[in-house]
């Protein structure tokens, strides 16, 4: 059994961004997630990611700390190596996947998607799939930058078209194209009543 976890108390709103870790991704993105660390230091907001130092998530961190914001960092000690610790700020190293998504949605108020890849998008469905379930009311910002999500949105209408999910549930996000219609949502979407998607 591992040991409790403890994490600094912080009192403003927390923003969860989950994002790519590659250092082969495009430097468009790579740079829009550091201005989104910027920003949300800016806006007063706690980041909170997975942990590493490399591709989007350490720009994203190193955005934030050099704003002079706060940022918790939380990642599986196998990854220790391969997605190199961001060890300059507050970073919680865990035993497991689900350990570190289960402290990532209940240390966030809101959680924003930016471009990343297998993992980045089982993070996001697991918590689109606990709205499905009305599980949690938490704004879902996707950062669709270049219309990267898009063939991502078209696999959830066509769920809705074959009754699978139902027609409600794409209201369940929010798109956005830059990081300052990001910002904005997210801040927008604090403290907003959420749509119920399970009717059964």
């Amino acid at each position: 059994m591992s040991s409790p976890v403890t994490i600094q108390p912080f009192d403003g709103q927390s923003v969860c961004l989950f994002c790519g870790s590659s250092e082969t991704a495009h430097p468009e993105y790579v740079a829009a997630a550091r201005a989104f660390g910027e920003q949300t230091a800016r806006a007063g907001w706690r980041l909170v990611y997975g942990g590493g130092g490399v591709g989007l998530m350490g720009a994203s961190a190193r955005g934030a700390h050099g704003e002079g914001g706060r940022v918790l960092g939380v990642m599986p000690g196998f990854l220790r190596s391969r997605e190199r610790l961001f060890d300059e700020v507050e970073t919680l190293v865990v035993t497991s996947m689900h350990e570190r998504k289960t402290i990532m949605y209940d240390q966030s108020d809101a959680f924003v998607v930016a471009p990343g890849g297998v993992g980045t998008l089982e993070e996001v469905v697991e918590v689109l799939s606990w709205k499905r379930l009305d599980l949690h009311h938490k704004p879902v910002i996707f950062l669709n930058l270049n219309g990267f999500w898009e063939t991502f949105f078209a696999l959830m209408r066509h769920s809705v078209e074959e009754g699978m999910t139902p027609p409600s549930f794409l209201d369940a996000w929010t798109v956005c194209d830059t990081v300052e219609e990001a910002i904005k949502g997210m801040q927008e979407a604090d403290g907003q009543a959420g749509l119920r998607h399970d009717q059964r």
